[in-house]
């Protein structure tokens, strides 16, 4: 699991199932009052109550009511969410290259022939099984012009993508080619392509989206657009 599939929401809820697994509710049913929970997390009693009532609604927890404070369990529902929090951040922390990178660039009129690439059969039967997108015919171009862009542009080219393969008709051969999954201004998921034939260097990127790029964000040439790359499945 990629980290950035957890919600604002569900940090909110790890951070009290975690707290809860730190008073060893993940192994046994705890004795744990609403004021000594909300102490351990630095909130307010009423905020701590709640949470925990949103994680019993969730199933996350089992919970008894006492006197004496809330007797509490973590559920293996519960138990399964903090296992996806530590498999998430092991992938992070132990993998060569990291999880996604970030490049800005400014938009800029190409010369047309990503249109072409990306609507031959071949090419777009590919895109749609491997990127889950049916792309539409033409690509968003970016000039990259800080040297740390350019740079980490170049980095990205040795890291691991999904492999886009050439194929042959009768009149050419058309080369293989390396996607990115990719965010555009942290609003439209779509992809970096990489290879095929071009013209351009490394001081361009080309992106790919199931929407029109320049209509859905109302871009135009000049403007700059940050793109996050992922690099982790």
């Amino acid at each position: 699991m990629h980290i950035d599939s957890f919600t604002p929401q569900t940090w909110k809820n790890l951070y009290t199932v975690l707290k809860l697994a730190e008073l060893g509710a993940h192994k046994r049913t705890a004795r744990i009052s609403t004021a000594y929970l909300a102490e351990k997390m630095g909130v307010s009693q009423q905020t701590a109550s709640r949470n925990l009532i949103e994680l019993e609604r969730k199933g996350w927890i089992k919970r008894v009511i006492t006197p004496k404070g809330c007797l509490i369990k973590l559920s293996e529902a519960g138990i399964t969410q903090l296992e996806k929090l530590h498999s998430a951040l092991r992938l992070i922390m132990e993998a060569t290259y990291p999880p996604s990178l970030t490049l800005e660039g400014t938009v800029f009129t190409g010369l047309g022939e990503g249109a072409y690439y990306v609507s031959l059969p071949n090419y777009r039967r590919q895109f749609i099984e491997k990127l889950g997108f049916d792309p539409f015919p033409g690509t968003l171009n970016l000039k990259l012009t800080s040297e740390y862009d350019i740079r980490t542009r170049k980095e990205l080219e040795a890291y691991p993508g999904i492999e886009i393969e050439g194929f042959r008709n009768k009149t050419r051969t058309y080369g293989s080619g390396k996607c990115y999954p990719a965010i555009i201004n942290n609003a439209v998921k779509g992809a970096v392509v990489f290879a095929f034939r071009t013209h351009y260097d490394h001081t361009v990127i080309e992106i790919i989206a199931p929407v029109s790029l320049r209509n859905k964000l109302k871009l135009k040439d000049g403007q700059k657009v940050k793109v996050e790359i992922l690099t982790l499945p």
